[in-house]
This record gives structure tokens, sequence and C-alpha cells, in this order.
């Protein structure tokens, strides 16, 4: 059954409701600039970023989400939450990261490149790997996508569910990127006209406005949001 526009505007808005309520719940969003695998993560959940510059303007105020995604979707999968972020956040070390490691990185890198001529990275999101020389000469767009990633705030939200695909997290995922996804419907809460995914070699990011290719032509379901107010509330 498809959903209205304001039925849609209704359920965004309760949607950043409850992410209001979870930022409380775990005191504050955090930017992966300054975080580590020392803190105190959750082995599992789900993760929302927002973005500076990026404002909402029918749901309410505030910074709009621009990515949700989670982690361990396969059986018997190890990753967890930390080891996920970390592959977005990059190396500490060198500055740089690996894009063919994280689809975050690599939509973002390729705007990056799309939006500057005088950027060249002939390699990049080519292969599945990549040898150090390659690597060696890609890195000053990793530490250009590093910079851009690094600075976003982001809530996570602690699902400790077994890894598989239909995990809570996957469902929450899922139904929270295809609701505020504008991927072939009534734009609600646009990007604004300088906004990076513009540039995204992926019609998917520039015409969802999310960070995000999968799930963006899907419709959602209402009662997700049921769901998502459960785990805030037990977290």
């Amino acid at each position: 059954m498809a959903i209205s526009a304001t039925g849609r505007l209704d359920n965004l808005r309760e949607f950043y409701g409850l992410l209001d309520r979870l930022a409380e719940r775990v005191g504050g969003a955090r930017t992966l600039a300054r975080c580590s695998g020392k803190e105190q993560w959750p082995t599992r959940g789900v993760y929302f970023f927002l973005e500076n510059g990026e404002k909402r303007t029918e749901s309410g105020s505030g910074m709009r989400v621009v990515r949700v995604g989670t982690h361990a979707l396969k059986d018997g999968s190890k990753t967890t939450l930390w080891n996920r972020l970390s592959q977005h956040r990059g190396v500490v070390r060198s500055g740089g990261g690996n894009h063919r490691g994280s689809v975050f990185r690599l939509h973002v890198g390729g705007a990056l490149l799309s939006r500057t001529a005088e950027l060249q990275c002939p390699t990049w999101a080519t292969g599945g790997t990549a040898s150090a020389e390659v690597r060696a000469q890609e890195i000053e767009i990793e530490r250009m996508v590093s910079s851009v990633i690094g600075t976003m705030p982001f809530l996570c939200l602690s699902i400790g569910d077994e890894p598989g695909a239909q995990s809570e997290r996957g469902y929450i995922e899922r139904n929270s990127i295809a609701l505020l996804s504008n991927f072939q419907k009534e734009p609600l809460d646009p990007p604004s006209t300088h906004w990076l995914g513009r540039h995204c070699r992926s019609g998917k990011v520039r015409l969802s406005g999310l960070w995000n290719s999968n799930h963006v032509e899907e419709g959602y379901d209402p009662v997700f949001l049921e769901h998502l107010r459960a785990q805030i509330e037990a977290a």
C-alpha cells in the first residue's frame, strides 16, 4: 500500500522525534574523528549519520540524516559495530582509509572527484583489492574522504540481536532508509543545493538525498517506528 506524502511527513516527524530521544539516551551525537576502539561500543547496532549544513526543511528543525547503516547481516558474521564504523572512519595514523571496504567512503570519494575537475584518481572504485602502489596513489583522496566523514555527527542504537538477514537491525536499517529516501518520491527534507552527494556517481545517492544506495527505492512499513521506539527505550 502506497503511503501519501502527508503520511510520510508524519512518519518523518515521528522518526526524528525518536532520534532526539536516542540522543538523550546515549548522551548526544559523536563524530568519528574523535572516536576510537578504546571506547565502550555495543557489540552490534544501527547507526545514523547526520551532516553539517544539511537541514531539515519540512519535518522540523535540525540536521537531516544522510546515511543509515548496520553490519553483520549474514549468518555467522563476526563483524562488530566498531569494526564497521572504523572502516568508515579510516586509518588515524595515515589519515587515509580503504574505500573498497566501505561503500560510504566510495560514494564520498567519487563525489569529491566529480565535483573538482583538478582531482584525479583513475583507480578509484576499481577492483575489490589494490596493490600497495595503487593505494599510495589514492591516499590523498582517502584523506579527504576521512576528513568529510570524520566531521559528520552520528548516533548509535545498540541492538544486540544475532547476525542474519532477518535481524531487527536489518529491519530498522532498511525501513529507515526507505522512509528517508526521496528516490522517485515527492521530496521531503531534500538535500541542500551545495550537498556534496549531488555530485555522487551513483544516481541512487543523488536522487535519494542519502549516502545510501541499497533500499532507497523500496517502500517502508510504518510499523517499524514502533520497533525503533522499543529499541531506543531499551537501550
